[in-house]
């Protein structure tokens, strides 16, 4: 038995980790995702929710999307691993104390985009010196968030300054 619960584990690292490289690009799922991962599923549906990594929260699996929302943890991970980096908006510094805190990032504050973000795709928040601030869903395309001053650009999901969850 010990060997079928070791293939199902591999099972499932290797799908969320598929699911990864499809949303991040590249071959971050390994990055993101390392061997000790501990998925927690859904008691309703049985489907895959939550991925901690060493008691602290990577990634939640968003059911009806089907894809990751990550926490400032998992953003770093699959950030850093990034061989050609995208999904980024970069922030005015004024700013980023509020978007630290999990406010959302308007138009008129953003210095500079990846020009391929589509809206709803998640985004990191990075400042000046390339460090991610916040996590959220992009509300437009990186174009118009280089030429709007108008309007929100990233609803912020998670900040820097919030409270990280860890395991229970």
């Amino acid at each position: 038995m010990e060997g079928n619960e070791r293939l199902v584990q591999r099972s499932i690292l290797e799908r969320i980790r598929k699911i990864a490289n499809y949303q991040f690009g590249g071959n971050v799922g390994e990055k993101l995702f390392p061997e000790d991962v501990k998925v927690i599923f859904s008691k309703r549906t049985g489907r895959i929710r939550y991925v901690y990594s060493g008691g602290r929260l990577l990634a939640a699996l968003n059911p009806t999307t089907g894809l990751f929302t990550l926490t400032i943890e998992g953003a770093r991970r699959v950030f850093s691993s990034m061989e050609q980096k995208r999904l980024w908006v970069k922030v005015d510094d004024s700013v980023v104390p509020f978007i630290e805190r999990g406010k959302d990032l308007f138009a008129k504050h953003v210095v500079d985009a990846d020009e391929d973000i589509r809206p709803g795709e998640e985004v990191f928040v990075i400042n000046s010196n390339g460090e991610i601030v916040a996590v959220g869903r992009a509300l437009l395309s990186g174009s118009e968030m280089k030429v709007f001053k108008r309007g929100v650009a990233v609803k912020v999901r998670r900040g820097k300054c919030e409270k990280q969850n860890t395991e229970e």
